[in-house]
């Protein structure tokens, strides 16, 4: 019998008694995440926003023309922007008290918004931290203003008229009065808001209440008070125009109706769109305000 020579291919090598085992399988490969296709660019975003506004001015002065087809009296968007022209050519003329400039009539109509609106905030959001973070405050204050919310803000102006004696001083009190109830209300909901695990992490360290209010109470509420502020400087604004009318005086207000009383309705649709645009650069200034309070809550 022929013995075939062993090879090492033909024997095991493993030591006796060792137990095979099998490979360990290295770590498995992360899966490539998928592929999500890139978003429009900036640069096509803001393209599109810009067709769409377009568009939208196209046919408000589209209706606008056909308005004033059907209607001799009102002006046409080419008639009002030329008169448009002729007051922008020098808004800040001043020759006495009922013949100023444009813009100038405009600043005068801001500076007593903000007067009202300044006397608004500072009431305002003490008032509301106070209800919103004291039931028995909420119970107190709160059919108050649920009382004196709904009164329309040109009711209050014959009130401060016979107190102050003057129309002039009585304007910013009618703003503040119209201001105040957002700011107060936008506030307490604020409050009602915090999260419960930083009253009790206020608890557990021992706030006092200047800490409390200063690390939790504010910062907490600041968002809502922000849009409280946002939403009073508008209704302000608007209110502002009313309050001029019936004061007389200086203000854009009080251009607009003796502008209406002299037949000259170009100059009144030229007042109110610079009205409008004042009144989108303020809400413009809150809405970056209320985004950057946001990125700060985010980041925080």
């Amino acid at each position: 019998m022929t013995v075939h020579e062993l090879t090492p291919d033909a024997v095991d090598l493993a030591p006796l008694g060792e137990v095979e085992r099998d490979p360990v399988p290295g770590p498995a490969a992360a899966p490539e995440p998928p592929q999500l296709s890139p978003g429009p660019s900036r640069a096509r975003r803001t393209a599109t926003t810009l067709g769409w506004s377009v568009l939208g001015l196209v046919v408000f002065l589209g209706a606008w023309q056909l308005a004033s087809a059907h209607s001799p009296d009102l002006p046409t968007p080419g008639e009002t922007f030329t008169e448009m022209r002729k007051l922008l050519a020098d808004p800040f003329y001043d020759n006495g008290p009922n013949d100023k400039g444009i813009l100038l009539r405009v600043g005068e109509s801001v500076q007593r918004v903000f007067k009202g609106f300044t006397l608004a905030a500072l009431v305002g959001i003490p008032v509301g931290l106070l209800i919103g973070a004291s039931r028995r405050a909420w119970l107190a204050v709160n059919p108050v203003v649920q009382l004196l919310r709904p009164v329309s803000p040109l009711a209050w102006y014959p009130i401060f008229l016979t107190v102050l004696a003057s129309p002039l001083k009585a304007g910013p009190w009618v703003i503040f009065v119209t201001a105040l109830w957002p700011i107060v209300l936008n506030t307490a909901a604020g409050v009602a808001e915090i999260p419960q695990d930083h009253k009790d992490i206020a608890r557990v360290f021992r706030f006092g209440r200047v800490a409390y209010l200063r690390h939790v109470l504010i910062p907490d509420s600041l968002p809502a008070i922000v849009v409280g502020l946002r939403v009073s400087m508008g209704i302000a604004w608007m209110v502002i125009v009313a309050v001029e009318m019936l004061a007389g005086g200086s203000g854009i207000g009080s251009y607009v109706w003796t502008e209406y009383n002299a037949l000259n309705l170009a100059h009144v649709i030229c007042a109110i769109l610079i009205i409008g645009t004042v009144g989108l650069v303020l809400d413009f200034v809150f809405l970056r305000l209320a985004r950057a309070v946001a990125r700060q809550e985010a980041h925080a």
